[in-house]
Formats: structure tokens, sequence, C-alpha cells
């Protein structure tokens, strides 16, 4: 862990403490590294949901009305 680390606390449902212990343990990392990792992967998917609605911000809009109209009519509901 780097030396510009910040400390944090966060409270964990017990099973997933448990679970999470458990892989530390099997995988030779620190649950610190684990939960740092989860977390940059969740923000990385993040980034790109966002970055697609910035890139389809331009699309034209449908109704909900006229989006089952057309899924009826291609038979998919």
């Amino acid at each position: 862990m780097s030396t510009l680390s910040k400390r944090s606390t966060i409270y964990l449902d017990p099973a997933l403490h448990q679970a999470l212990k458990i892989k530390s343990l099997e995988t030779s990392r620190s649950m610190s590294d684990i939960i740092n990792e989860a977390i940059k992967e969740a923000l990385a998917e993040d980034a790109e949901d966002l970055a697609l609605f910035d890139k389809r911000q331009d699309d034209p809009l449908i109704s909900y009305e006229d989006m089952i109209k057309r899924l009826k009519k291609d038979g998919r509901i």
C-alpha cells in the first residue's frame, strides 16, 4: 500500500467481511488491496457508462408508448 493512502472506517455485513477475509487469506492479498481494486473497477465502470451517456445524448428520444408499440410490432412482447 502506498504511503499516500488514506485511512477510512467502513462497516461491512458480517457475511461479506468473512468472505473478504477468506479471499484475502487464499490470495495472499490484504483486504485493503481487494477493496481498493473493487472500488477502482466500479468507478471505471461508472466512467464508461457516463461516457456512453454523453455519446448518445443527441440520439432521438422515443416515448414509452411508442417503444411498446414497436416491441409489439416486432413480436418481442
